[in-house]
């Protein structure tokens, strides 16, 4: 009975020795959480896992941008392709060319077609527009682009197929000043057709508005040129 009296005794020992190490560990932990060093990692760590949700986020942002930005930039090329195409109706500052048949009674012996207006007067008018940097350019309504066609058609004037009788409105929009000169040049144009009495007026306005291309685009022979890359 003695025996087993002192294990036990012993036993009790050994759990109040181990409750008590336990006790100072617990304590200890406790301490060392408790201390700045340990606190300032556990910020750290906030810290590091809230910058990281933001770059994320942030980078995100980023890619929203580009997409945007390229979508953007593609936009205004189809625009741009669009306008001059003649695709869509333009404004901004230009000149108006009123051009209309002589009213000067033909001299004996002179050629009376020298009184009156030609496709082929038109056409030096409308050269001399865009030699001076006209962007758009118009005729009665009809917006020229690379397939227009400007031909006498009996009295009138064919433009893009449609019949007009003078007189004749060219709008062109473009530097006022370089694109008026040109017109007003020493022996150019104006004066040339002005010498047969053929009534030219032209007037500089802030805003000038050019119609859209209404007709039709067709391509028999023409074909894109495979693998042709944009400079």
């Amino acid at each position: 009975m003695g025996r087993i009296k002192q294990g036990q005794v012993a036993i009790a020992l050994v759990c109040v020795v181990l409750g008590v190490m336990l006790a100072v560990q617990f304590r200890t932990t406790q301490d060392i959480r408790s201390t700045i060093p340990y606190q300032r990692v556990e910020d750290l760590a906030q810290r590091l896992s809230q910058t990281e949700k933001e770059r994320d986020t942030l980078v995100k942002e980023v890619e929203k941008l580009r997409k945007s930005t390229g979508n953007e930039a593609a936009s205004q090329e189809q625009e741009l392709i669009r306008m001059g195409a003649g695709l869509v109706a333009l404004n901004g500052p230009g000149v108006v060319v009123t051009i209309d048949d002589s009213k000067r009674p033909a001299k004996l012996g002179d050629n009376p077609n020298l009184y009156l207006i030609h496709d082929d007067d038109i056409l030096k008018v409308i050269n001399e527009l865009r030699a001076a940097g006209a962007e758009a350019i118009a005729i009665n309504e009809q917006r020229l682009i690379a397939t227009s066609e400007i031909r006498c058609a009996g009295p009138t004037l064919s433009v893009n197929n449609t019949h007009y009788a003078p007189p004749y409105e060219i709008r062109a929009i473009g530097e006022t000043k370089t694109m008026e000169n040109a017109l007003r040049l020493r022996g150019g144009v104006v004066e040339t057709l002005q010498f047969w009495g053929i009534q030219v007026a032209i007037k500089v306005q802030d805003n000038v508005t050019i119609p859209a291309y209404k007709g039709s685009f067709r391509f028999d022979y023409a074909k894109p040129v495979a693998g042709e890359v944009k400079q």
